[in-house]
């Protein structure tokens, strides 16, 4: 692993994405697969962006699971919910092994106290013909007393999470009341492949809009660290 010099990037009100270390590059890729041939290239030539395109186009995947990405992640519950999603799905999947590493705050060791929740900027309608979206509209909400009230009540479930621990009731019952806007913490290592295919999946207009927004957050600070092997990947089919 490497210490990548990259900004976190600010995500809703209170998250961000930030990238905390790298194992590999585009060249990485490329000795992957060169390596079939007992070859190793120690600087990028033309030839080989063509390879790791042939790579992309023809499904083989295995070299870019060689590289490997960290993120320290800041979203609310449901988006973390969501996103761990892409961690069970390929816990084993066509023959292949756990393709990422996932460790997240306790709230049975920690006092949520002073955490934040999310609110978002307006209420979307519901889809009539998705049961499981919303549409772009925004709800009319006049004096913004649904956002107030919204906001009332996940204060008043900090309020009685603080009544309960300070009345000595463990945090891990404790946490129960607490809303789903609640930010947690955790860090997020996976593979170029399984990180394109989480940004494939909720890139799409179909994906809820807080989680499309990380996965913007993640594309472009995974950009940063193989730009070759990444577009590649991107216009590619399905990864699996």
């Amino acid at each position: 692993m490497h210490t990548l010099e990259a900004p976190a990037i600010t995500v809703l009100d209170h998250g961000f994405i930030e990238l905390i270390d790298a194992l590999g590059s585009d060249l990485t890729v490329v000795n992957a697969a060169r390596v079939s041939f007992g070859k190793r290239k120690t600087e990028m030539s033309e030839g080989d962006k063509k390879l790791i395109r042939y790579l992309a186009e023809h499904q083989h995947w295995s070299p870019f699971r060689h590289v490997q990405i960290q993120f320290h992640c800041k979203v609310p519950e449901f988006v973390a919910r969501q996103w761990y999603k892409h961690v069970v799905g390929i816990a084993y999947s066509e023959g292949q092994s756990i393709d990422h590493a996932w460790n997240e705050i306790s709230l049975r060791y920690v006092n949520a106290s002073e955490f934040e929740f999310y609110t978002p900027q307006g209420f979307r309608k519901q889809s009539e013909d998705n049961k499981q979206a919303s549409t772009d509209e925004l709800l009319e909400d006049p004096g913004d007393l649904l956002k107030a009230r919204y906001e009332a009540h996940c204060r008043s479930a900090f309020e009685l999470y603080d009544d309960l621990v300070n009345a000595g009731v463990a945090k891990e019952q404790a946490r129960g009341v607490l809303p789903l806007s609640l930010y947690t913490e955790f860090y997020w290592t996976a593979s170029l492949q399984a990180i394109v295919n989480f940004i494939k999946l909720r890139k799409h207009p179909g994906a809820q809009y807080e989680i499309r927004e990380y996965a913007n957050a993640v594309e472009s600070l995974t950009q940063k660290v193989v730009p070759i092997a990444y577009q590649s990947l991107m216009g590619s089919g399905q990864l699996g």
